[in-house]
């Protein structure tokens, strides 16, 4: 009778360390993916660039087009936020492997708004039009100044943990992975959620607000103060009494307003 001799550990590590390479390759792809998307955003919100933009040629009636981009921006929003939670993340983890879990969430989001963009219905009706040249440009200053706030703001916490590449790495480096410790840098100190302002930012300040703008303005901001509340008892159940008490000091969007716990109270 013949049987096969048993693995050397040296076997039993080569497959290992095969995976560890793909899932580090997956990793940068999907970061990849995302850095295209993120530019591609400011060109689609900027009118700047893109071959297609949230100002395009409109191509379908009124009613229509709101039905259309309201349904894109509600899709976003349920995977963006909903696969962020917990307790999604406890399910998914159990057929997604857990280094390349928060990538392929980065990945998702990442085609998500990708299908945004290109099923997007512009409108023609213009809310408002800035024809000052000075107004204009410190409205695009602003615009600018918006994203750089966004991009600033994932550096100053993990920008590479924030979007998966930390975790993959260490997966290569057979390291265990540790999230990031909770800090409050630079605008952190004066804002719980200085990204998000550099969003609301971007979405609102521009020379020309049609129709459509204004629709993917209002829901994004809508959305943005919804996942915060949900983002926030994720953090507080991960951090503790920590972030409670940075909570209760620090506003969530407004520098120098009433303390994070008076706002809270009333949203």
């Amino acid at each position: 009778m013949v049987t096969q001799a048993p693995e050397t550990p040296a076997q039993n590590k080569r497959p290992r360390k095969w995976f560890r390479v793909l899932a580090f390759i997956y990793g940068l792809v999907c970061y990849g993916v995302f850095f295209v998307t993120i530019l591609y955003a400011i060109g689609f919100v900027g009118n700047l660039f893109v071959p297609k933009s949230i100002d395009s040629d409109p191509v379908n009636s009124l009613s229509q087009a709101i039905i259309v981009d309201i349904g894109l921006l509600g899709f976003f929003g349920l995977q963006h936020s909903g696969m962020a939670r917990q307790e999604f993340k406890s399910r998914w983890t159990r057929i997604v492997p857990r280094p390349i879990e928060r990538s392929t969430y980065v990945l998702f989001s990442s085609l998500c708004l990708l299908t945004l963009f290109y099923f997007w219905q512009p409108l023609s009706i213009t809310i408002w039009h800035v024809d000052n040249p000075l107004a204009r440009q410190v409205l695009y200053g602003l615009f600018g100044m918006g994203w750089l706030t966004v991009f600033a703001s994932t550096f100053l916490i993990d920008h590479f943990d924030l979007f998966g590449l930390r975790q993959v790495y260490s997966y290569l480096r057979k390291k265990e992975y540790t999230p990031p410790e909770f800090v409050t840098p630079g605008p952190y100190k004066y804002v719980r959620h200085p990204l998000y302002v550099g969003f609301f930012i971007a979405f609102w300040a521009t020379p020309t607000m049609t129709a459509a703008h204004l629709v993917f303005a209002v829901v994004t901001s809508l959305y943005i103060l919804t996942a915060i509340q949900l983002e926030e008892r994720d953090l507080v159940r991960l951090h503790g009494e920590d972030y409670a008490e940075y909570r209760r000091q620090v506003p969530m969007l407004i520098p120098f307003s009433r303390t994070g716990e008076e706002v809270n109270k009333q949203l």
